[in-house]
């Protein structure tokens, strides 16, 4: 089971690669290869989405006992994800907003061409989830909407007050109303700092 920790939660899926005559891994790594990260990464497009990451396993050279070696049985496609609320709710997002996507990469998997709806696809996460034992969460317990609005917010106050050192008390109040006339603190839709961007020249408007 997946690990909650207030309203985030932590999400880890080993989906086994197809082998056969022709193994999966390779093309798989190509088409993941392929993705674009920061803003323009899909996974940006999944609503509440903290942090993901895809990658794929083949092997576990790291282990715990010493003289005992292990093996896995297959390559795995690893997703890794932690977000905002419930498990449920977010995977049928991430369908609605990455199916193409979605259908060419488990593909590749076992058992992937069973995937062909919002419920299929949730059903299969579910059966290749894993306990997640530590996860990192950076976040304040918030809808990703409300931590990028508040990104956005610190950013442009930071400027502000870097603007307006020494003006005087009703120069600064005009100042401070054109600020919060700009901003909109209140607006979650924007101007905010746009999903998956590393630094705020990426702003939504």
């Amino acid at each position: 089971m997946a690990n909650k920790s207030g309203n985030a939660y932590a999400l880890t899926v080993l989906c086994p690669i197809r082998g056969g005559v022709q193994s999966h891994t390779a093309p798989l790594q190509q088409q993941l290869q392929t993705l674009q990260v920061n803003e323009q990464s899909p996974m940006a497009k999944v609503p509440n989405t903290y942090l993901c990451r895809f990658w794929v396993l083949s092997d576990v050279p790291y282990q715990g006992k010493p003289g005992f070696l292990d093996h896995l049985k297959s390559d795995y496609l690893v997703f890794s994800s932690n977000f905002y609320g419930e498990l449920d709710p977010y995977l049928e997002g991430m369908w609605k907003a990455l199916e193409t996507g979605i259908r060419v990469i488990l593909s590749h998997c076992v058992d992937g061409d069973s995937v062909s709806d919002a419920e299929s696809f949730i059903e299969y996460i579910k059966r290749c989830k894993v306990a997640t034992t530590f996860f990192f969460n950076g976040s304040t317990d918030e809808p990703l909407a409300q931590q990028l609005k508040n990104l956005y917010l610190k950013q442009e106050f930071s400027k502000f007050a870097f603007e307006n050192q020494g003006k005087s008390a009703s120069d600064l109040q005009a100042a401070f109303r054109a600020f919060v006339l700009r901003t909109q603190p209140d607006n979650l839709d924007g101007p905010t700092w746009a999903a998956g961007a590393y630094h705020l020249d990426k702003v939504v408007k």
